[in-house]
């Protein structure tokens, strides 16, 4: 980090990955990264990196014009990674304040960038505006504050048929189930409080976004989703046909004896212990990850300035992307039964031993997905 000069010491210089950035020194120095005068987390350098290899794996199979548009780009971090670190076309910057602009476009002229352009703009402005034939981007991002429930209609519309389309939720209060009411207005659908949590969240996110893209005629495929601190994201392929594989439905949860599955209909009783469900959604109860894909991504970290994290987390998600939605704790079960929870990795060996399928998760590092019901985890336990 080095301060730049004739700033009053009020920006610094940072690298990530392999590009330097004109960043707020007090998005260093603070603890809580300011708004003013633009807004940079830099303990979101993960979640960059990530999408930094997602991205990389889509274009490796993309065949067309390879144009990133950043929508709420802040001061251009994962833009301007993409445009140096990436093989792209065009990449185009929009943020509405004026401060992250210039610090973006002073980013740009340190890394010799010549294939961006500035926008300030307002987002949904700014993605109506690259929504017509020849303009769309390849690959849209969308990481707001809060919510990006008012920018996903826009978003999709700015997206290629077969492009990707990806965005961020912090409004984790809602999503987890603290106000109900306001996540079934933002994501039509509600969710309850259980354990994986984020996974739930992430699932109203899809199925929200599937819902938008049902009323324009397109269909989204989820190929990756991360949790991270607040982040949620999502990454989905967007087609330009009608989603009918019935992705949309509920995950019904006991809470007396914690049994869970995903299901298309309501059904009002646990068929464990008879217990009333709870019901979440409507969410997205298909695939999150899809396993070609990601590993397609696990190769492509090897090849990019990522932190080495990003290949644990990827392994993870190799073995968990085709098993059963829902995960299960160590801390739950155990507490469940009144025990001590057991090594994770004996658990799935455990499971596996006697015939069923499980899998860590890249969710939480007590946790695991497993076709085994609660009653069976609980006996092995």
């Amino acid at each position: 980090m080095e301060t730049v000069a004739g700033k009053m010491e009020t920006l610094v210089k940072i690298v990530e990955g392999n590009t330097s950035m004109i960043i707020p020194k007090m998005a260093i120095t603070e603890k809580a990264p300011p708004k003013e005068p633009a807004f940079f987390n830099p303990r979101a350098m993960l979640n960059r990196d990530l999408s930094i290899i997602a991205y990389s794996a889509f274009l490796d199979n993309f065949v067309g014009p390879r144009i990133f548009l950043d929508a709420l780009a802040g001061v251009g971090a994962r833009g301007l990674r993409v445009a140096n670190e990436l093989d792209v076309d065009a990449v185009m910057i929009n943020d509405l304040n004026p401060s992250a602009i210039k610090m973006a476009k002073e980013s740009a002229k340190i890394n010799n960038i010549t294939n961006v352009t500035f926008s300030e703009n307002e987002t949904c402005r700014f993605l109506s505006a690259c929504s017509e034939r020849g303009k769309r981007g390849a690959i849209v991002d969308v990481d707001p504050f809060g919510s990006p429930v008012q920018f996903l209609d826009c978003g999709l519309r700015a997206t290629m048929y077969n492009g990707m389309l990806s965005c961020t939720a912090t409004d984790q209060q809602v999503l987890n189930g603290l106000f109900q009411d306001a996540c079934m207005r933002k994501y039509g659908g509600r969710p309850v409080r259980v354990e994986y949590g984020n996974e739930m969240a992430i699932r109203l996110i899809l199925g929200c976004l599937g819902a938008i893209a049902g009323r324009l005629g397109m269909k989204v495929s989820p190929v990756f989703v991360e949790s991270d601190m607040h982040y949620y994201r999502t990454y989905v392929v967007v087609s330009g046909k009608p989603d009918l594989e019935g992705n949309l439905g509920y995950i019904l949860h006991c809470n007396a004896c914690k049994h869970r599955k995903t299901s298309s209909q309501y059904e009002s009783r646990c068929n464990l212990c008879g217990s009333e469900f709870s019901m979440a959604g409507p969410l997205w109860i298909g695939n999150i990850f899809e396993k070609k894909f990601i590993e397609c991504m696990s190769k492509a970290a090897c090849k990019l300035p990522v932190s080495d994290s990003c290949e644990k987390i990827l392994a993870k998600v190799i073995l968990e992307s085709e098993m059963p939605g829902t995960y299960y704790t160590t801390d739950m079960v155990a507490a469940k039964i009144k025990s001590s929870p057991p090594k994770i990795d004996k658990i799935i060996s455990d499971l596996q031993k006697i015939g069923f399928r499980a899998s860590p998760t890249a969710f939480d590092p007590t946790g695991f997905r497993t076709d085994a019901n609660i009653d069976e985890i609980a006996r092995l336990f």
